[in-house]
């Protein structure tokens, strides 16, 4: 497994298959601790439901240029940069928990969703908060750079909530300060909270709590522009959903015993989810 070395930058300009076909590298961006979308295992090898997706692509742009072998690098990255190696032409996929939305769309291109997901709140089991009116005048916290923290500050000066609203560099921080008490609930896509508690010490001392505060499709980025890259992309996403593969991809890290210390957070695949697959695109209404 090789970590970012020569890759993207060296050749931004040119078409992702152009650059590979001539010697490049293929760069996958992946989160730490998006579980189980993608994050780092035990050994610290990066892993996850949306990581299978990424090297699934891979494999389709290794047999579209006709390459024996294709070489991959490992880019880490968190909600801050994410976007930007994208952009900036110094990860080819992000492969992690991303949402397609218009803002995003602006700057890069999404593929085929692989996930629908609703933000919820995280407390302490004791906790008797059930919606966000509850948490009147108490400290929430949220993920820098994500949906869900725009969310809850909107729906803060809306309804007049009186939050105190912090930041977290990432998921696992914001979860320990609720765990410090440094704050009442930790607002983010439910099932990445799942994943976080499934990976407690004690996930009985947790819950998920309230009504969906929004509804979010998770696609992998990829440049924007870039037609050709896209079209494999595209074709290898829905080919994974039409053959049903993606449903077997899709059991091994939501209704299975997962890394690191072999959680199952048995979460079926959504109604949404299957209704959407039903007719797969990148086009999606947010």
């Amino acid at each position: 497994m090789a970590f970012l070395g020569a890759g993207a930058g060296a050749a931004a300009e040119q078409g992702v298959l152009d650059r590979v076909k001539a010697g490049g590298h293929l760069v996958i961006a992946h989160r730490e601790s998006s579980i189980p979308f993608s994050y780092f295992d035990a050994e610290r090898h990066p892993v996850g439901y949306a990581m299978d997706l990424c090297l699934r692509i891979a494999e389709a742009v290794r047999k579209k240029i006709g390459l024996k072998d294709l070489p991959i690098d490992y880019l880490a990255v968190g909600p801050v940069d994410r976007m930007t190696v994208i952009e900036q032409g110094k990860a080819d996929l992000e492969c992690g928990s991303t949402t397609n939305n218009a803002d995003r769309r602006q700057h890069v291109a999404f593929t085929v969703p692989h996930f629908i997901v609703g933000a919820r709140m995280l407390v302490r089991a004791d906790n008797p908060a059930s919606s966000l009116d509850d948490l009147n005048g108490k400290t929430v916290v949220s993920t820098h750079g994500t949906t869900p923290l725009k969310v809850i500050d909107q729906l803060n000066h809306q309804h007049l909530l009186n939050l105190k609203i912090v930041e977290a560099p990432d998921h696992q921080q914001a979860l320990d300060k609720v765990l410090k008490g440094e704050a009442d609930a930790f607002v983010m896509d439910d099932v990445l909270l799942y994943g976080l508690i499934a990976n407690q010490p004690r996930p009985a001392d947790w819950k998920v709590v309230g009504k969906f505060l929004t509804t979010e499709p998770l696609a992998i980025m990829l440049p924007k522009g870039d037609a050709a890259f896209k079209q494999v992309v595209d074709e290898e996403m829905k080919r994974l959903i039409y053959s049903r593969e993606i449903y077997a991809i899709y059991e091994r890290w939501f209704m299975r015993p997962i890394p690191p210390h072999g959680t199952s957070l048995n979460l079926p695949v959504s109604y949404l989810l299957k209704d959407f697959w039903k007719y797969p695109t990148d086009q999606v209404p947010f």
